[in-house]
């Protein structure tokens, strides 16, 4: 069995796109949301998440009114496959001008995590019914096109409880105009190594790949990190840093080949 993690997990901002359901009062005009989905390595063979509906709650509304829908075709994603540069776009449409403030997130039956071969029905609790409510604080102004990264945690996400596996989503939201990214070449490639670092206070990573040692890590702040590595067997390589590794926006520095020592 691969390792599960367990832990209580805090819960980030997410935010998708679609049409709009509600009208709660805001400025007049409109702008374009695109909002993209990564993930964070996880010890899973897979994790199948169902995303049915994604409502957004306007500044302007109580709680009881002021809600767009912003996607409701559902749509199966295997966060899994989202690593290493590959994202997935969620949504990309407009949305009144104004300030948000809450998210509500609809998922639906078959959502899955598949463990050595096998797979498990992820429980969600409240998500099948009342939904997944996050706190949020966003602008959309008019005319203007916000573009986000969510950095979903599949490892951090997922709770085993005896027999049973429960999705409490973890994702980081970063906005693109101020975040960048890393990428590099972790050798020798039978490592199999993890690089990671700390942004604001959130642990970021990414695996080698298991072909050519290749790894990027996404929406990362603009700021100067420290990079861990470390192989998958510790026994046989040492685990090494890289410092003063400075991201800008919008852009991705490249950290070149980092060759692992054998012991």
């Amino acid at each position: 069995m691969k390792k599960v993690f367990l832990g209580l997990p805090v819960i980030f901002i997410l935010l998708f796109s679609g049409c709009s359901k509600d009208n709660p009062t805001s400025p007049s005009g409109s702008g374009e949301l695109k909002m993209y989905m990564v993930d964070s390595p996880a010890g899973f063979d897979a994790v199948f998440i169902n995303v049915t509906e994604v409502d957004v709650h306007s500044a302007t509304s109580d709680s009881n009114g002021g809600w767009f829908v912003l996607n409701s075709t559902p749509h199966i994603y295997d966060l899994l496959t989202l690593r290493n540069g590959i994202s997935t776009v969620l949504g990309d449409s407009m949305l009144a001008a104004g300030h948000y403030t809450q998210i509500r997130l609809i998922l639906g039956a078959g959502s899955n995590v598949v463990i050595n071969g096998a797979s498990y029905s992820l429980t969600v609790p409240s998500g099948f019914q009342t939904g997944v409510k996050l706190n949020a604080d966003f602008d959309i102004q008019a005319n203007a096109t916000y573009q986000l990264t969510l950095d979903f945690n599949a490892a951090k996400s997922i709770i085993q409880a005896g027999n049973k596996y429960i999705l409490q989503p973890v994702i980081r939201c970063v906005a693109n105009e101020t975040s960048g990214t890393i990428s590099g070449t972790v050798l020798p490639i039978t490592a199999s190594a993890v690089v990671w670092t700390v942004a604001n206070g959130d642990t970021v990573s990414a695996y080698a790949d298991s072909f050519s040692g290749y790894f990027k890590m996404m929406a990362l702040p603009a700021g100067t990190y420290t990079l861990n590595i470390q192989a998958s067997d510790t026994t046989t390589f040492k685990s090494t840093m890289l410092n003063n590794v400075v991201v800008a926006s919008g852009q991705n520095t490249d950290a070149g080949t980092i060759t692992l020592s054998p012991k």
